[in-house]
């Protein structure tokens, strides 16, 4: 019997993998793929007034809510906003994310953009590369990168993959509705969402899509 196709999409905080993503694992579910979000932070920074605890609760019932509609799992680690780096050696959380590659061996893997200008961003693109770099095997994982704060990508030289999400972008923007926590936050990103998913599409004849770059 053939073993199902499993992707892996990396997100700094709990609500990336439906903005940078969201439309792309939907339909990859509904294909019969195992998806599973790997979240590094619940970024209970969004609301400093309330106790730690308390946010990271609320964050994290708000992913899964919006992984439950997407058709993918999540699971998310405790990192300190803007201190990815130095938090990830704490905590030692390469030696969760390996074995765990290793298990479901991914045949794709989806993270943030280098051109991303968020600083966390940028630190799980390059905990991304550094994990890449030490998965053992003649057949690595595809390795992308999706976008949320860059509108728009600099010309690169990587190959780009569009997906058709005009079946599932309005589960994608179900699924972000359920961060009610960050209506304030992410009022931006969903005019982007909206311009952007226009955008890819008529890249490919659709009424909306997501692209995203292959770089390994």
């Amino acid at each position: 019997m053939k073993k199902r196709e499993t992707i892996l999409v990396f997100g700094a905080h709990s609500d990336d993998f439906v903005i940078g993503a969201g439309g792309t694992i939907a339909k990859y579910a509904q294909e019969g793929k195992q998806i599973l979000s790997i979240v590094f932070s619940y970024g209970e920074g969004s609301h400093p007034w309330l106790k730690e605890k308390v946010v990271q609760k609320m964050r994290a019932h708000e992913a899964l809510e919006a992984s439950k509609l997407l058709g993918c799992q999540t699971y998310i680690f405790d990192l300190k906003e803007f201190d990815f780096l130095n938090q990830y050696k704490e905590k030692n959380i390469e030696k969760k994310i390996l074995p765990l590659i290793k298990t479901l061996q991914p045949q794709k893997i989806f993270t943030h953009s280098i051109q991303d200008p968020h600083p966390d961003h940028k630190a799980v693109y390059k905990l991304t590369l550094d994990i890449y770099d030490k998965i053992k095997g003649k057949r690595k994982p595809e390795l992308y990168t999706y976008s949320i704060w860059n509108p728009v990508s600099l010309k690169t030289s990587f190959p780009a993959l569009f997906v058709n999400i005009t079946k599932t972008f309005s589960l994608k923007m179900k699924a972000l509705k359920t961060f009610r926590s960050q209506k304030i936050h992410i009022a931006y990103p969903v005019f982007l969402l909206i311009f952007r998913a226009i955008k890819e599409g008529f890249k490919i004849r659709t009424m909306f899509g997501e692209k995203f770059f292959r770089i390994k």
